[in-house]
């Protein structure tokens, strides 16, 4: 009789695991809380508008094919993958940006043309990058963060100063061109942290960003989702929705199996995709591993104000992916992580697939969403929410040199309510936990319960971090655990 597994959630780590365990011959069976699966990378379709609600950046598309070859797959087989070109550009003032393009030598004439003699140390910079990239993508992030002599390689003794040392201090002490400077730095903001508060070895994002390039799956990121489903489906993956787990049931020391709408399904082991610190809710209080002042004193990562907007014609002066700089990035970085509060002139992102894909939007017309990182546990109402689209609306108009607020057919926001009422997200953060010093690796929470035999947990909030290609990693992490503990006997 097979060994069965019951997860809760279904975003990438969780879906990531129900197909490593199904085909370690597990039953697996998913309980999502929500009308639809993809954890945080749900879609949102309007008026004939498709947006992706969460994740919008396909980054590092050799950990995509490194998940599909273990099943055998490509993601071709799934999906159609385009290399944007531009990746994005990043404005600084009304019609005063950098294009950002997609290979390293275009790149690196970009900054000679903003700073004469840049594109040495850049290439310096984006190889030594690159070596930490294979460091930690071919070997670290694939470790179970259960020692921190997974750490210590023959290849890390090498670099055991960068993580003494930050990218903020790496990046400045190459470039004094405060635009390139904030450019470098942006990468780690996918890391949840400050460039101040991030390890010098994470300059591997810079890595992903310049060395590999940012793509865009037709029809969007959620595309990805229904990838993993129907390779869980194949696999014999049965996935429950509008299933929210109330409890998980432990007896004698054991995880024997969760409560969901009333109905308790046993299982040999129980996993959690959800968000960590809400798993452990679903526990009698001595079966928790970590207080609610571990949880407090912990560097999240940020959450966002996000809209999602139709405008009735195609806009101009913006790309795909358009970053907005305008406005001190260490000041709007001190009310995240320093002194939480809403910014007073945030930087914001948007994007507008529609530029790269037609079934983003109706013809001649623009699907755009705008994000606003935010601390998590910020006051959320609507008029705060109408004041900040204001806001961004305004200075988008002036920078880009167009009209558009009269071109709005409608928008949606979500913000940390939403993060909190759709999934049960700590203080609503949206990207899980930052991967600062003291957040790495061994050091974040664990993927194995300390205090509940056959409990499991995976996503944003463990090994290996935020992020969709850490989360893949992290469903594979988890399922080799489970596996090494409950084997499935032939």
């Amino acid at each position: 009789m097979k060994l069965k597994a019951n997860i809760i959630g279904s975003g990438f780590s969780a879906l990531s695991a129900s197909c490593y365990l199904a085909q370690a011959g597990y039953d697996v069976t998913i309980f999502e809380k929500n009308d639809t699966i993809g954890g945080r990378a749900r879609q949102l379709k309007k008026n004939g508008f498709t947006f992706d609600i969460g994740p919008t950046w396909y980054w590092m598309p050799d950990v995509f094919e490194r998940f599909f070859a273990d099943f055998n797959k490509k993601p071709s087989d799934f999906y159609t993958l385009e290399k944007l070109n531009p990746a994005y550009s990043v404005y600084f003032g009304k019609d005063d940006y950098i294009t950002i393009e997609d290979t390293l030598e275009k790149i690196a004439a970009a900054f000679e043309k903003e700073e004469l003699g840049s594109s040495k140390p850049l290439y310096r910079f984006i190889d030594e990058a690159k070596n930490n990239y294979n460091i930690a993508i071919k070997d670290l992030v694939y470790n179970p963060g259960v020692s921190p002599l997974e750490l210590i390689t023959p290849a890390t003794i090498k670099k055991i100063n960068q993580f003494f040392s930050t990218i903020k201090k790496d990046v400045r002490k190459e470039f004094k061109n405060e635009r390139l400077v904030k450019i470098l730095e942006f990468p780690v903001l996918f890391l949840g942290a400050k460039p101040s508060d991030t390890p010098s070895f994470y300059n591997f994002m810079n890595y992903a960003d310049f060395g590999l390039g940012t793509f865009h799956p037709k029809k969007g990121m959620y595309q990805v989702i229904l990838a993993l489903e129907k390779l869980a489906k194949s696999l014999g993956v049965n996935i429950k929705t509008q299933s929210p787990v109330d409890k998980i049931i432990v007896d004698n020391g054991e995880a024997t199996g969760v409560v969901c709408n009333g109905i308790t399904y046993y299982s040999d082991v129980v996993v959690s995709g959800a968000d960590y610190h809400h798993s452990e809710t679903l526990l009698d209080k001595a079966f928790r591993q970590y207080s609610e002042g571990y949880w407090e004193k912990k560097t999240f990562a940020p959450s966002s104000l996000l809209f999602y907007v139709g405008f009735n014609k195609k806009l101009k002066n913006v790309n795909h992916h358009t970053l907005f700089f305008d406005v001190d990035f260490d000041t709007h970085a001190e009310a995240i992580y320093d002194h939480p509060k809403w910014p007073e002139n945030p930087l914001f992102y948007a994007s507008f697939p529609s530029i790269t894909d037609q079934h983003a939007a109706p013809q001649d017309k623009e699907a755009g969403i705008f994000l606003i990182p935010l601390a998590p546990g910020l006051n959320d109402t609507p008029k705060l929410r109408e004041d900040y689209f204001k806001k961004i609306i305004t200075r988008f108009e002036n920078l880009t040199s167009q009209s558009v607020t009269n071109e709005i057919l409608f928008k949606e926001s979500f913000c940390v309510n939403d993060f909190v009422k759709d999934y049960n997200s700590y203080k609503g953060n949206a990207y899980g936990m930052a991967n600062t010093l003291l957040q790495t690796a061994f050091l974040r929470p664990k993927l194995k319960s300390k205090k509940v035999k056959n409990l499991f947990f995976t996503g944003q909030l463990t090994v290996p971090g935020p992020g969709v290609p850490p989360s893949l990693i992290s469903g594979k992490l988890v399922a080799d655990l489970i596996t090494k503990h409950h084997p499935v006997l032939a």
